[in-house]
């Protein structure tokens, strides 16, 4: 597993952020803990953050983030041949555009609007390997990556995805996966089946375009993606799932002052079909009290924090991770 190791100087600033592995050779009863990537974490040289950790069937281990270099932001990959003992790296897979707008409130950046759930990690890679397991047989050792991305502009997000069939060497230029025609995708996993035939994307997405209020209505909704493979290449996307559209108004962080949808969207393939989760708030009900209270914080003239219980309707706050099973829907 793998994650950014944040270090605070006491001071209110989680900085340096090296990217750190944890490996067990006997089923997770022991672990080796290493630091991966150097330490140094500015504007120019932003360390990997939204890591992502997958093997190969030579054992190959790779880790993925998204950090910066010269002030630019990139999609990063390290690799290890010795079973994540040593790594090489990092080397820059991609560049990636942070999607959403930055909030003065939250001091982070959004994507649905004023009080929106926090999207710091949209642009982090999910990544998946066609690596044969369980045996290795038949492997591909195709690599995949998805990130949502925001260089086409605020209500214009991409799901992009890039890919590599010799280890990380080169990889293909970003392309956009085909998404339902108004989603704006959040937070995106791809799945390929073992063999490398069926990919899967499952995606967050926003229904709607940024509001500049809390009072409009917001969606979200889950969605499961599928393409063939074709020599190397995903093609005829079709949707195999698509979740019901909720309001994530409906979601909080516990202060109340914003949404909080975390970054749960995960999926894993066999080659039969996929397993995917994501962010769903069909059942968290809007509290009008509570979009009057986030609307104030732009002001001068703050409200303070409604009493919940008695002002919210009873499933305000209900917010779920859904998944589902599904299969290759080109098999015979």
């Amino acid at each position: 597993m793998c994650w950014a190791s944040f270090r605070s100087n006491s001071r209110g600033q989680a900085l340096p952020t090296p990217l750190t592995l944890a490996r067990s050779g006997d089923g997770g009863v022991t672990w080796t803990v290493r630091q991966v990537g150097p330490a140094s974490d500015n504007r120019n040289n932003a360390q990997a953050d939204g890591c992502s950790v997958r093997t190969d069937s030579a054992g190959t281990v790779y880790v993925f983030g998204v950090g910066t270099r010269a002030g630019r932001t990139v999609q990063m990959m390290y690799r290890s041949t010795d079973g994540g003992a040593h790594f090489a790296g990092p080397t820059t897979v991609a560049p990636a555009v942070s999607p959403g707008v930055f909030d003065p409130v939250q001091g982070r950046p959004v994507m649905d609007g004023l009080g929106g759930a926090r999207t710091d990690l949209a642009v982090g890679p999910s990544t998946d390997i066609a690596n044969g397991a369980p045996s290795g047989t038949a492997a591909t050792n195709e690599i995949f990556m998805t990130w949502s991305d925001g260089r086409a502009g605020l209500n214009h997000e991409q799901l992009l995805i890039t890919r590599s069939r010799d280890s990380g060497a080169t990889w293909s230029a970003p392309e956009a996966v085909p998404t339902t025609p108004g989603d704006r995708p959040v937070y995106t996993a791809p799945a390929v089946s073992p063999d490398g035939r069926d990919l899967y994307v499952v995606h967050n997405s926003f229904t709607t375009p940024y509001r500049n209020d809390t009072t409009s209505p917001r969606g979200l909704v889950g969605e499961v993606l599928h393409a063939d493979v074709i020599d190397g290449v995903p093609s005829g996307w079709s949707t195999v799932n698509r979740g019901t559209v909720g309001d994530p108004r409906g979601s909080s962080a516990n202060a109340l002052t914003d949404e909080f949808l975390g970054d749960y969207v995960y999926a894993a393939a066999t080659d039969n079909g996929v397993v995917g989760v994501w962010n769903d708030v069909r059942q968290a009900a809007d509290c009008p009290a509570i979009d009057a209270y986030r609307a104030s914080l732009y002001t001068a003239s703050p409200l303070h924090a409604p009493d919940v219980l008695a002002s919210c309707p009873a499933t305000f706050g209900n917010s779920d991770i859904f998944g589902g099973h599904y299969a290759d829907p080109t098999s015979p």
